[in-house]
């Protein structure tokens, strides 16, 4: 499914457009997603206030900020989606394939309080300009580093496997929400990391790609049962 530019970036600027939650680096061009881990000291970490070992779905998805959508513009990048990724109401959709999650209380000192990792193998999304076409695709979410991975290629071409994409600012992160089955975390920033401006840069021939730059805000959904 190809998505033109105009109708990313009309979606974008009425405010209801949506992506993902996390990030990778340049230097290497490798960048494996490592396994979640927590910052405590502590030999016994306090029991989650939710937990699922084993994740069945649903879907991450975030809200492109209207200037993500000004810049794809002024880059002359057009963007698509890939595999099972899709465009719903306004909102960039990745299903989640697997992985698992534990939810400390923020109100303590525990930290990271979201700790696990999130797969979404078989989608993802594409920039094209001219005769280049840059994938990213099969995301990998870290929570407990608060960076998002994935696969990069560039015309068909794999040139990174689980580059650092994202850097996820969870200083606006809302409270864990549940809703029948299923539980939300929402508010997450998703940034665009060092590693993947560098990359963009380069491939596309520009230096306008900058690292932080604001993509949106992400709101992951998953099923607790």
């Amino acid at each position: 499914m190809r998505t033109s530019l105009k109708t990313f970036a009309g979606i974008a600027a009425a405010g209801s457009l949506m992506f993902s939650l996390a990030a990778c680096s340049p230097a290497s061009n490798t960048s494996a997603a490592p396994a979640s881990s927590s910052s405590s000291a502590s030999a016994e970490a306090p029991k989650p206030l939710a937990s699922i070992p084993a994740l069945t779905g649903t879907s991450t998805a975030v809200k492109l900020d209207a200037s993500f959508a000004k810049a794809l513009e002024t880059l002359k990048l057009t963007p698509g989606v890939i595999g099972t990724a899709a465009l719903t109401d306004g909102s960039l959709v990745f299903p989640i394939t697997g992985g698992k999650v534990d939810y400390y209380d923020p109100s303590k000192d525990y930290r990271p309080y979201v700790q696990g990792l999130i797969s979404h193998a078989g989608s993802g999304f594409s920039l094209t300009s001219g005769d280049t076409k840059v994938d990213l695709t099969n995301f990998t979410i870290n929570p407990g580093t608060s960076k998002l991975y994935g696969d990069v290629a560039v015309n068909g071409t794999t040139a990174v496997k689980q580059a650092y994409i994202f850097n996820l600012d969870g200083s606006t992160l809302k409270p864990l929400a549940k809703a029948g089955d299923t539980a939300v975390l929402e508010g997450t920033r998703v940034l665009i990391s060092d590693t993947a401006a560098g990359l963009l840069n380069k491939t596309f021939k520009t230096d306008a790609v900058k690292a932080d730059m604001l993509v949106g805000i992400a709101k992951i959904t998953v099923n607790t049962k």
